[in-house]
């Protein structure tokens, strides 16, 4: 049996999905997507939200509405001190038109059926609410029980009922390589002793020479992009 998770571990872990560190394989992505929720957040009417979380195990992105919630809450499958239900997303134990704010991040790629996912989201979003998603495109695989990758038609498909639309590369071709590289490497070196020098001197490097790239080339091409974000309005 799997020790739960302490606070201070899933706290660590969503602080380092929200500003990751150099040493981090997908600092590239990782800073992108912050960037881009950070925008949509801003554009909230509200100050007083209703926020569900889904796959909220650890709620990275939870600070970039704090302050301006009345009530947030976490769904996931693994409990964690930050889970307020233990639910499986495709049959969410809440109520319809609940929320003004649902927030899944990197959750749809583990279900089979991520439609009936959607469709819940959509179920328990007031009219005008929001959905913060991100999926991945192109990684390598993190789990044996991984099911999708996702592409900008393929997710205007499966949102097809929402009112608005918004898909958002999470960096260019150039950055997805860099990422994809090291993301890799970070794979091939086993041993945790080489994994740590690894992540203390080459990963920076990729990381830094990724961003530079992209700035310097100012390239928009985006057929590599390794993860989106979405923004869809019910």
């Amino acid at each position: 049996m799997h020790k739960a998770p302490t606070l201070k571990e899933v706290t660590r872990q969503g602080t380092e999905r929200l500003s990751p560190s150099l040493t981090n394989p997908n600092w590239l992505v990782l800073r992108a997507r912050a960037r881009i929720f950070q925008q949509w957040v801003a554009k909230l009417p509200s100050s007083n939200l209703d926020v569900l979380d889904v796959g909220g195990r650890i709620q990275p992105y939870r600070a970039l509405v704090a302050g301006r919630t009345r009530r947030y809450i976490a769904v996931d499958l693994v409990v964690t001190p930050l889970v307020d239900i233990v639910a499986r997303a495709e049959r969410l134990p809440l109520g319809n038109a609940q929320f003004d704010v649902v927030i899944c991040s990197q959750v749809l790629e583990y279900v089979a059926d991520p439609s009936s996912v959607l469709s819940e989201i959509y179920r328990v979003l007031k009219p005008g609410g929001v959905l913060l998603l991100s999926v991945p495109s192109a990684c390598p695989m993190d789990a044996d029980h991984e099911c999708w990758r996702f592409l900008p038609a393929g997710l205007r498909h499966l949102l097809s009922a929402f009112a608005r639309v918004e898909v958002v590369a999470e960096g260019t071709s150039v950055a997805g390589f860099a990422r994809t590289i090291n993301a890799c490497l970070d794979i091939f070196v086993r041993f945790p002793a080489a994994r740590y020098i690894y992540r203390r001197s080459l990963a920076p490097l990729f990381n830094l020479g990724g961003a530079l790239m992209e700035k310097t080339l100012s390239s928009h091409n985006e057929q590599f992009a390794v993860n989106y974000s979405v923004l869809a309005v019910k």
